[in-house]
This record gives C-alpha cells, sequence and structure tokens, in this order.
C-alpha cells in the first residue's frame, strides 16, 4: 500500500478508513448474534406452550376414554331403533317410487314411442327414471337382505322392459354414430344428443361401480360402457368407409387400383376436413376427437393397403401402391393437407407398410420388370429386324442421317420405368437404372449378333435386302444414339457420376457395333471394286485400263450414302476405306502381276501409279480422310519412283528412301518390288538387302503401318543362307 515515501501524507486517511472498516464488522456481527438469542428464545417459549397443551389434550382422552366405556350398554339398546330406521328407509324408498312403479308400463311405452321417433335425449331421460327406480329397489332389497333372490328377481321380472328398452336406444345411438359423417353435415345437434347420452352414461357407471366398491352391489346390465362401444362402432364405421371405396375389379378396369387410392385418398381428406370443421364441436374436448379420428382412418387406411399389398399385384400396380404409400399419403394432397396442418404432426405417424413388406413389393416388381423389360427388347428388335427388310430407305432425322426407331422406343421405355422409380424412391431409381443399363448391355450383344446375321444374309443374295447399305448405316447411327441416350439417362437419374462395370461393356459392345457395321459397309464397297481391283498392275492395266477410275467413281458413289453415318465412324470410315484401298493397289504389286520388260515400261507404269496415287488423293481428300491421306498414297508413289529409277546404281537409294518412309516394310516386300522391275540381278538385290540389314530402320508404332498386313506370294527362294539371316535381322 505504501510504496514511495509521496504516499506517507495519506496514512491518516488510511487509518480511518479501517478503522470505519472494522466498525462495521463488528456491528454486524452483534446483529447477527442477537438476532440468534432472539430466535432461541421465542423457540423455547413455544416449546413450553407446546407442553401445556399437550398435557390438556392427554385429558381430555381421558375424559372420552370413560364416557364411552360407560356409554357401550345404552348403544347395545338402540338395535331395535336402528332396524327401524333400515326398515324406514326401505319404505320411504317405495313410497318414492311408488308412482313409478305403477307407472312402469306407460314409462315404457312412452319411451318405446320416443325412440322410435327419434326423440333420444327424452327416450333416455325416460330411460334413466326407470333404470333408477329399478335400481333403487334392489339395492334397498340388497341392504335389507342380499341373500333373498326370490325378492331380487321379482323386481327384474317386473323391469324386465327396461334392459330391452336400453338395448335399443343403444341401437338408435350406434345407427346415429355410424352415419355419422352424414349426420354432422345435416343434423349436427343429433349427434350432439347421442354424445350427451353415451356421456350421462359414463357419469352413471362410474356411480354404480363406486357404490359397488362400498356395498358390493351394482345394478344388471352396469357397467354399460356405451363410450368404449361408441369408439369401436366409429372404428367400425372408418374402417367400412375405407373398405367401400372399391368399386371396380382388375378385369373391369386394368386402373382400378390407381381409381381405388384415389378414392381413397379423396375419401379420407374430406372426412377428416369435415371432423376438423363440423365433428370436434359435437364431442366434448378431452375426446381429442381429431386426433382420435385421425389414427383410427390411418389405421384403417393401413389394414387396406396390407391386404391390398398381399395380393397377387401387377408390377404396375406395385408401383401405384408404393408412390401412393410412401410419397401421396403424407403429401399435401392427403394428410399433410394444409387444412390439416394445424391439428396434426404427420411425422409422428407410422409406416402404413412395413419395411419388410415394402422390400418385398419392390424385389417383386424388379423381377417382374426384369422379365418385362426382357420381353419388351425383344419385340422392339424384331419389329426393327423387320424394317431392315423394307424396300424404302430408312427415316432420317434432322441432320439428315438414317436412323430407325429403335433407340427412341428402347430409352422411352426406359424411361417411363425411371419416371415411375423415381416416384417411389431415391435409391430405387438408382436400382432400376442400373437394371436398366445391365439389360441394355444383354440387348446390344443380341443387337451385335442380328446385324452380323443381316450381313451374312445379304452376302447369300446381294441384291436383297434392296436397302442394305441404308439400314446398315442407321444400324451404325443407333449406336451413336444408344451412347446419347445412356449418358442423358444417367445424368438425369443418376447421383453418381462413377463409371460403373455396365458403363464399360455397354461403351465397349456399342463401338464393336458400329466398328463392325463399317467393316460391313466397306465389304460391301470392296466386292463390287474387286473385279478391278484384280486389273491393277496387270498387262492390261499397262496398256491403258480404267479400273482406277472405275474405283474412285465407285467409292465416290457409295460415300454419298455413306454421308449419312455420324460422327466420329464417318471420319473412321473413311480413313479406313483409305488404307484397304491402298493396302489392295500395294497388294496388287506386291502379287507380281506384272514385270516390265524394259526401261519404258517402268516409266509408263510408274507415271501411271502416280498419277492414279494423285486420284485417290485428290478423292480422299474430297471425302476428307484425314492427315494420313498423303502419307498413304505416297506410298504408291514411293513404290513408282522405285520402278521410274532408270539408273540401276541409284536403286539401293531409291529403296532406302522407301524404307525410310514406310519401316513396317519387309524384305519380301523389297524382293517382290524388284521382280515387279525386272532389271535388278541377284547381286544387286543381295547387296540391297544386305545393306539394309546393316543400317535397319528403327520402326514406330505411332505411324500406321501399311505393309505390315501386306503378305507376297510365295516363291523360289535363290538366296543364300547369309542373305536370309541379314534380312531376318532387318525385320526384327
Amino acid at each position: 500500500m505504501l510504496q514511495r515515501s509521496d504516499q506517507l501524507d495519506k496514512v491518516e486517511q488510511y487509518r480511518r478508513r479501517e478503522a470505519r472498516k472494522k466498525a462495521s464488522v463488528e456491528a454486524r456481527l452483534k446483529a447477527a448474534i442477537q438476532s440468534q438469542l432472539d430466535g432461541v428464545r421465542t423457540g423455547l417459549t413455544q416449546l413450553h406452550s407446546a407442553l401445556l397443551d399437550v398435557k390438556d389434550i392427554q385429558g381430555s382422552l381421558a375424559d372420552v376414554s370413560k364416557d364411552w366405556r360407560q356409554s357401550i350398554n345404552t348403544i347395545e339398546n338402540l338395535k331395535d331403533v336402528k332396524d327401524a330406521v333400515v326398515q324406514h328407509s326401505q319404505l320411504a324408498s317405495a313410497v318414492e317410487n311408488l308412482k313409478n312403479i305403477f307407472s312402469v308400463p306407460e314409462i315404457v311405452a312412452d319411451t318405446q314411442q320416443l325412440i322410435e321417433q327419434g326423440e333420444l335425449l327424452q327416450a333416455h331421460r325416460k330411460l334413466m327414471e326407470l333404470e333408477c327406480s329399478r335400481d333403487d329397489l334392489m339395492y334397498e332389497q340388497y341392504r335389507m337382505d342380499s341373500k333373498n333372490t326370490s325378492d331380487m328377481n321379482l323386481i327384474s321380472i317386473y323391469f324386465e322392459d327396461v334392459q330391452g328398452l336400453s338395448d335399443e336406444l343403444a341401437k338408435q345411438l350406434w345407427m346415429v354414430l355410424q352415419r355419422s359423417m352424414v349426420t354432422v353435415r345435416r343434423d349436427p345437434t343429433m349427434l350432439v344428443s347421442v354424445v350427451r347420452i353415451i356421456e350421462r352414461e359414463v357419469k352413471i357407471d362410474r356411480r354404480m361401480v363406486d357404490r359397488k366398491k362400498q356395498s358390493g352391489f351394482i345394478p344388471p346390465g352396469r357397467p354399460k360402457r356405451w363410450k368404449d362401444k361408441m369408439f369401436e362402432v366409429l372404428e367400425g364405421t372408418v374402417s367400412t368407409r375405407i373398405e367401400g371405396t372399391q368399386s371396380v375389379t382388375r378385369e373391369a378396369d386394368k386402373m382400378w387400383l390407381v381409381r381405388l387410392l384415389e378414392i381413397t385418398r379423396k375419401y379420407v381428406l374430406d372426412d377428416l376436413i369435415v371432423v376438423k370443421n363440423l365433428m370436434v364441436q359435437c364431442f366434448p374436448q378431452h375426446y381429442d376427437t381429431f386426433n382420435r379420428f385421425f389414427g383410427l382412418y390411418h389405421n384403417a387406411v393401413s389394414s387396406r393397403v396390407k391386404e391390398l399389398a398381399a395380393e397377387d399385384l401387377e408390377a404396375n400396380e406395385i408401383v401405384s401402391m408404393l408412390t401412393w404409400v410412401l410419397n401421396t399419403y403424407k403429401s399435401v394432397e392427403m394428410m399433410g393437407h394444409p387444412d390439416l396442418a394445424s391439428e396434426c404432426d404427420i411425422n409422428a405417424l407410422e409406416a402404413l407398410l412395413p419395411q419388410d413388406v415394402v422390400d418385398d413389393l419392390l424385389s417383386k416388381y424388379v423381377k417382374t420388370f426384369t422379365s418385362n423389360i426382357t420381353g419388351w427388347l425383344r419385340k422392339a428388335l424384331e419389329t426393327d429386324k423387320k424394317d431392315w427388310q423394307k424396300e424404302t430407305e430408312p427415316e432420317a432425322d434432322q441432320d439428315g442421317y438414317y436412323q430407325t426407331t429403335l433407340p427412341a422406343i428402347v430409352f422411352q421405355m426406359f424411361e417411363q420405368n425411371l419416371q415411375v422409380a423415381a416416384q417411389i424412391d431415391g435409391d430405387f431409381k438408382e436400382q432400376v437404372l442400373k437394371l436398366c443399363l445391365k439389360q441394355m448391355n444383354t440387348f446390344l450383344i443380341r443387337y451385335r449378333e442380328e446385324a452380323v446375321t443381316y450381313k451374312e444374309e445379304h452376302l447369300r443374295d446381294r441384291q436383297l435386302p434392296q436397302c442394305y447399305v441404308q439400314y446398315m448405316i442407321a444400324i451404325i447411327n443407333n449406336c451413336q444414339t444408344f451412347k446419347e441416350s445412356i449418358n442423358s439417362l444417367k445424368r438425369k437419374y443418376s447421383q453418381s457420376s462413377e463409371p460403373t462395370d455396365s458403363d464399360a461393356a455397354i461403351e465397349r459392345t456399342l463401338s464393336e457395333v458400329a466398328k463392325e457395321g463399317c467393316q460391313f459397309l466397306l465389304d460391301e464397297v470392296f466386292l463390287d471394286l474387286e473385279h478391278h481391283l484384280y486389273e491393277l498392275m496387270t498387262r492390261k492395266w499397262l496398256t491403258g485400263s480404267h479400273a482406277v477410275d472405275t474405283i474412285c467413281v465407285t467409292v465416290e458413289d457409295y460415300f454419298n450414302d455413306f454421308n449419312k453415318i455420324k460422327k466420329p465412324f464417318n471420319q473412321e470410315m473413311t480413313s479406313e476405306a483409305l488404307r484397304r484401298v491402298v493396302v489392295e493397289y500395294i497388294k496388287a504389286v506386291m502379287q507380281k502381276r506384272i514385270t516390265f520388260k524394259n526401261a519404258d515400261e517402268r516409266r509408263e507404269g510408274a507415271d501411271r501409279m502416280i498419277k492414279e496415287a494423285n486420284q485417290f488423293k485428290f478423292l480422299f481428300r474430297k471425302l476428307a480422310a484425314g492427315e494420313d491421306t498423303d502419307r498413304l498414297c505416297g506410298a504408291i508413289a514411293a513404290i513408282a519412283e522405285v520402278f521410274k529409277l532408270t539408273d540401276p546404281t541409284l536403286l539401293f537409294l531409291e529403296v532406302t528412301t522407301l524404307v525410310s518412309k514406310y519401316p513396317d516394310i519387309r524384305e519380301e516386300h523389297i524382293q517382290a518390288l524388284l521382280a515387279v522391275r525386272g532389271d535388278a540381278s541377284r547381286e544387286m538385290r543381295q547387296m540391297i538387302i544386305g545393306t539394309l540389314s546393316e543400317n535397319k530402320v528403327t520402326y514406330s508404332a505411332v505411324t500406321q503401318p501399311i505393309f505390315k498386313d501386306i503378305a507376297v506370294p510365295t516363291i523360289t527362294n535363290t538366296m543364300t543362307s547369309m542373305t536370309s539371316m541379314a534380312t531376318a535381322k532387318l525385320l526384327k
């Protein structure tokens, strides 16, 4: 507190403050001690007063005990008085009910008439009078002599019509309750009267049960438990209402279940709105009327849908059922309707169907759907196959590409089923999508087989079908349409973007079908070109054949139709056509159909080859064959340069140039070229092959090979063993 010398001036101030604090603490301690002392003083005073009171009470109890012992004999002398009092009570009761006793037949008749007239409240009032008279007489008789059954039976016989009236009145009450939905609209006072009567009976039942606990007596027919019976009647009414919604059967109407569920939805919603707006006002608040009816309707609907689920439902009916149960029931169209939302919590409702029943229905649907979709796909393919035999061209899409209706039919089928599955559940939608893709893969395998069969049938008679080329183009285009449609379905109905095994299989099968279709079309082209290809590199060709002109015209004519093929297949097909044309041309060279006799023939043949290579180049550039056009056509020109060379000493350089451009060329190819040239000696051939083996060119797999698939006919090999070994090294 005192850390610096300048604070010494405040010492007196600190001393006074501490003195005040000390005085305050002492004052509080004194007050607390005084309060404790006052409390102790008060407690001692009260204890002293209580002791005096206890002594007074003890004395009073002693006086009471003394008086009681003196009055025992007096009480025994009053037994006769007690019996007289009981008899007087019975007689008083008899006198009180005497009027009612004599008028019982008249009251019974009046009550019966009131019941028939629908005056239920008045009828019940008279019934209560009769029952009250009967019960009082029986009670007094029971008190007087509980073992005297003859008197009891006498009273029961005299009042035997009362029980009949009670039953008749109850029957009228139940009839009103059974028609409560109609009654509450037309005459709500009638329903209110019924509820008032039942409430009266509940009170009487409670009073009689309490009296039984005290005396052991309860009147006949009690307790009536009309309140419990009322709820049973209402439950039966609701159940009957729900069960009565089926107006047609499957035999009469294929949409019977949809109609049944829609009628049920409408009835339940309308009835619950009536309950909320009208019925609640007719029942006491403690009945919790709306929630009670809400539960009754829920239980009735649940029982009904369980019965329907146990029937042999068809696939579309299973979907309708599950869609209604899982979605419609709790939606705003039914139990979640805005008019009901303020009165109930739909999330607290139990499921209409147990999960195992739902799973069984889904399993049954999947099984049926699998069977159905297999049949649908088979029929769709059979219909498409019939179209392949038509004499008219297939339809074209908006871009002019040939197509058939098969993809549209198949994916419309898938789309419809997926839309239905999506209404049921997201997971189930995914399951159906996977099933569709699995069936699609199986279907495409069959589609591929049918396309092969279609081609084989055509080859047996190439005149039939007349539109073979056009429909094969449509088959190829369908593959692209299938691929696009599958991707569209996955984007729309699948939440997962991960590829599946089915995706890879479908992609692979579609590619195979399309590639085979393109191959079939090219086979068709080359069947027409076969005769003209045989003319290449022959004497007839050298002297002025128009084979290549015809080949170009034929290819261009076919590709006018092939323009109807979608990308990327048209591009791939054009490139393959170019490759096959070049390969067939080079095959003609390698087959040594001609051997040039002199330099003039070699020059003339080479010029012709270069010209024809340019023709091919011009044609396939026009057809947009791609970047390999120059390289492929250049192979023909490069071979021509080998033939055209006039100086044999430079032949090695020309061959080396050819090998460097086309490294897949083999020894037998070079031998064939030198054989066609006709002027290469054995020594020159050996020198060329040997030198090339020492300077072999590495083959790059990136470049599409030309000579790899070109076989050379077997010839007598007169080369030495050394030359063969050198050639083998070159070919590695």
